[in-house]
């Protein structure tokens, strides 16, 4: 037996493999997860049709009737005989409802994060410019003002030091008393 390989075997061979390869992964669901998951098998029976987006035909939408696995005699000729598209299918958006939810409840934590945060920075420079202001006032009294200085000893302020103290005191209050 002489075999011949012709260019028409030749095409004939990679149109199969073509074929096989391109059926291979023939299912298509969002999971419950909200993942969408391909397989060469159907979805499990507690997946929805609408969850479905591709199944064995090219068909979207609708569940085929019998999984590889059932036995033959579960198959119905009603059953096998859906329509390619369905009009009352809702449409999958593709978002996943409790992922958006857990999305929001962490950007509403962070909100109220930050706001704590701000107003926490905002009730301490109250607190620094009530200080600050009561300071100016002491330093604008003209009463003797004594200092520590770095070797512990008491020191007189003089005028010098006086305006110094309340230029910088002035400061506090420009940035911190809005």
């Amino acid at each position: 037996m002489e075999l011949k390989i012709t260019l028409k075997h030749i095409v004939l061979l990679i149109a199969g493999w073509t074929f096989a390869l391109s059926t291979a992964a023939q299912w298509q669901w969002i999971g419950k997860d909200g993942r969408k998951v391909f397989s060469d098998r159907p979805p499990p029976s507690d997946i929805q049709d609408k969850d479905i987006l591709k199944q064995p035909g090219g068909r979207r939408g609708a569940k085929a009737a019998v999984a590889p696995t059932e036995p033959a005699e579960a198959v119905s000729p009603v059953a096998t005989a859906t329509p390619a598209v369905k009009a009352n299918v809702p449409k999958i958006s593709g978002k996943d409802t409790e992922l958006e939810a857990r999305k929001k409840k962490l950007e509403e934590e962070e909100a109220a994060k930050k706001k704590a945060e701000e107003e926490k920075v905002a009730k301490g420079r109250a607190d620094n410019c009530e200080r600050t202001k009561k300071a100016m006032v002491t330093i604008q009294s003209g009463v003797r003002i004594s200092t520590t200085n770095t070797k512990g000893e008491r020191e007189i302020m003089d005028d010098t030091g006086r305006a110094a103290e309340s230029k910088r005191l002035q400061a506090i209050i420009d940035s911190d008393c809005k």
